[in-house]
């Protein structure tokens, strides 16, 4: 079943991505072009999830990562929903460290052997996945700024603010989701 939503996601998004970034790269719209290239690569990286023996994720964890991408890509980028909705991008920074942080408890389950689970502090669960979500948040806004002195100069338009406000946000959303850790630890 994972397999076939994998091919199924991963199939449309690039085919809309190609389809968008021949569109815009017609019109001369650099700046989307490059989204939509960006898109098609992004969309196809959990294909790599299929060379594996056994995919950790379930599918609301693969379902989420392409709604991030229509929200980030499509809604965001291209659509301009990050110039005419203040909240759309901090509401996604929030979203990705939330996401990051549950994949951060997947990854707990995947590298830490069951018959070791009840030993492991569940405060150092709380540890692992808040600082997955933080370091999530900070390397995004490396990357918008990186972005910015490159080639856009329109992912940090609030300049410091904007990176404080968002790195907040990406802290809340981590909090949340370490402290659901820290109350399930026994579940986890």
């Amino acid at each position: 079943m994972k397999r076939k939503i994998i091919i199924f996601f991963s199939v449309v998004f690039i085919l809309f991505m190609a389809g968008l970034f021949v569109f815009y790269l017609v019109k001369h719209d650099s700046s989307r072009w490059q989204v939509a290239l960006g898109g098609i690569f992004a969309s196809a990286l959990p294909l790599l999830l299929l060379k594996g023996p056994d995919n950790p994720f379930n599918v609301p964890a693969i379902i989420s990562y392409y709604l991030f991408l229509i929200c980030s890509l499509f809604l965001g980028s291209i659509s301009s929903f990050y110039l005419h909705y203040k909240w759309w991008d901090s509401t996604l920074h929030f979203f990705k460290a939330l996401y990051v942080g549950a994949i951060g408890i997947t990854l707990y389950k995947l590298f830490i052997p069951a018959h070791v689970r009840n030993d492991v502090s569940k405060w150092i669960i709380f540890l692992f996945v808040l600082s997955l979500g933080v370091l999530s948040s900070v390397l995004w806004e490396i990357y918008e700024f990186l972005g910015d002195m490159t080639f856009t100069h329109t992912m940090q338009r609030g300049g410091n603010k904007d990176t404080m406000y968002d790195l907040l946000c990406g802290l809340g959303g981590s909090l949340m989701i370490a402290i659901y850790s820290l109350i399930r630890k026994p579940k986890v």
